[in-house]
């Protein structure tokens, strides 16, 4: 990982730390909840190694980049506000752009927003679900899984936060990464959000100790209200999407997904992936890939086969 460059860069009124490796056609890498840049790490790696320049900053919130504290600047146009600018920062027309969880949902947008910036998008774990007019996300995730689903309890300032810190950060971190258990994510009040976890006692053979403790420094010192934010933004970003109701992705687009995902074992995705609806809003859907056996961090559960199948798409074009 020595090889990898960092900097710091000041876009859209924020610091963003960006890591890069490689030459090439660029590749820009957006990671998820509670992550960082370095879950891509394999695929920077990888695909650096094939004649790409692959680029993955820390997201507004996370890590080395700064963390506005209000949830009112985690819209997706703040988010995608901030990727427009890292690409004219770096002199960059186009990319091709790789997402996982809420980087797969800013992704989305981003090729929503400015699909002329974008060559081909290859998302994983989080499908695109079209703007509902008629009621706001989170009115209609509790009406399908009550008022106990994490979306929904991560919602109040500052008490997802407060648990948290009940344990340490990387047994919190832990938990989080190896998570298996199949979807919707509840996490009871009477229960806690750690305790619905569940930290394993042996680390699975693709996580270290290493990167555990990598995670948990960053973690501890930026904390997760900027993470948590982008859940709490989220009717924000529907009341500012309305003139996109009804518009599709117009990009070309792979979607990865494990079986094992609690993404896509909620009720509802499967059968939205594959009974057509998802080709409908994204019309350039051109593969599906469903992974055998694994669950929600698969770049980093599967790193080869993350890689390989994102060169086997991006190399087309």
């Amino acid at each position: 990982m020595e090889k990898v460059k960092h900097s710091t860069i000041f876009v859209n009124g924020i610091n963003m730390h960006v890591a890069e490796i490689g030459e090439g056609p660029a590749i820009l890498f957006l990671h998820g909840f509670p992550d960082l840049w370095y879950s891509w790490r394999h695929q920077m790696l990888s695909l650096s190694s094939r004649g790409y320049r692959c680029i993955a900053p820390d997201m507004r919130g996370y890590g080395d980049t700064d963390a506005p504290p209000s949830a009112s600047s985690y819209t997706v146009f703040h988010i995608v506000g901030d990727l427009i600018a890292l690409l004219d920062a770096l002199g960059l027309d186009q990319v091709f752009l790789v997402g996982h969880d809420w980087g797969a949902f800013m992704a989305w947008y981003f090729c929503l927003f400015r699909p002329d910036r974008i060559r081909a998008l290859v998302n994983t774990s989080v499908v695109f679900n079209p703007r509902n007019p008629s009621r706001k996300p989170l009115e209609s995730l509790r009406a399908a899984f009550g008022d106990d689903y994490y979306m929904c309890r991560f919602q109040e300032p500052g008490e997802a936060e407060e648990e948290f810190a009940r344990v340490d950060t990387a047994t919190l971190i832990k938990s989080f990464l190896t998570f298996q258990t199949p979807g919707p994510l509840r996490v009871p009040k009477q229960v806690g959000i750690i305790a619905s976890l569940q930290a394993p006692t042996i680390l699975p053979s693709w996580l270290s100790e290493a990167d555990i403790n990598y995670y948990a420094t960053k973690f501890n010192q930026k904390g997760f209200t900027g993470g948590l934010n982008y859940y709490r933004a989220l009717d924000l970003t529907w009341e500012l999407t309305a003139p996109w109701t009804g518009s599709q992705i117009k990009v070309p687009v792979k979607f990865v997904v494990g079986d094992k995902d609690v993404t896509y074992t909620t009720p509802g995705v499967k059968d939205y992936v594959h009974s057509g609806a998802f080709k409908r809003v994204v019309p350039f859907l051109e593969e599906v890939v469903v992974m055998e056996g694994v669950s929600h961090f698969l770049n980093q559960q599967k790193p080869e086969e993350i890689s390989a199948l994102i060169y086997d798409f991006i190399q087309r074009f």
